[in-house]
């Protein structure tokens, strides 16, 4: 009598093996389909939407990535063969120069930073240096992309890791104060249009930059 009992009770635990089995939710080649009266239902990933393109207007300050802070001058209409397209004429102050940019291609082109991001800015200036042992020549390639890039804070981290906290020529050799020169100069074209004639003032503060007598920086060079 006792083996019959444990006999049933074995094949009941195989009955519900076998319920088990036949599980709602398989998963098919990355992707999951439940099964529902025999119709399979595939979940598939959002993907992200697209942001659409700002518009700006006559008198908007942008940044362009390789020339820096700008100013939309015009916005006119010119044709291409048969093709009509609306144009950015960009004053770009601090170079003289003049770019005409398609307004359906302006992906290259952003506003100029918010209160907020100009004071995260000036919280990086703060920052401890952040500087690679590596070759000069290929950290300068790395600091002219950032330069480049049009992100205000790589810009801000090509300023601090350059900034030697004073104008003497014999701390810095030539090609690395140039480079230095390019991205402070930049920076503060952008800090300008936000913060107005107090931006030098609140970089060099930032930068712990000292005050450089002429007569000192004549001694320096000779």
């Amino acid at each position: 009598m006792g083996r019959k009992k444990k006999i049933k009770k074995i094949k009941k635990s195989k009955k519900i093996k076998k319920g088990e089995q036949s599980p709602a939710l398989k998963k098919t080649s990355g992707q999951y389909a439940y099964k529902t009266n025999d119709e399979k239902v595939q979940i598939n990933k959002i993907k992200k939407q697209p942001t659409e393109k700002r518009i700006y207007n006559v008198k908007d300050y942008v940044v362009y990535p390789k020339h820096g802070v700008g100013k939309i001058v015009e916005i006119y209409k010119a044709k291409i063969g048969d093709i009509e397209s609306t144009f950015y004429k960009v004053l770009i102050e601090k170079e003289k120069l003049t770019l005409s940019l398609p307004t359906n291609q302006q992906s290259h082109l952003r506003p100029v930073s918010s209160i907020n991001q100009i004071n995260k800015a000036i919280s990086i200036l703060k920052s401890k240096p952040r500087i690679k042992r590596t070759m000069w020549s290929r950290r300068a390639q790395e600091y002219d992309q950032k330069i480049n890039s049009g992100k205000i804070y790589e810009l801000t981290e090509v300023v601090r890791d350059l900034n030697k906290k004073t104008d003497i020529m014999a701390e810095q050799s030539y090609s690395e104060r140039q480079l230095f020169e390019k991205a402070y100069e930049r920076l503060k074209s952008e800090f300008e249009i936000v913060l107005g004639s107090k931006a030098q003032q609140k970089m060099d503060k930032a930068l712990k930059r000292e005050e450089i007598n002429p007569d000192q920086d004549k001694e320096s060079t000779v």
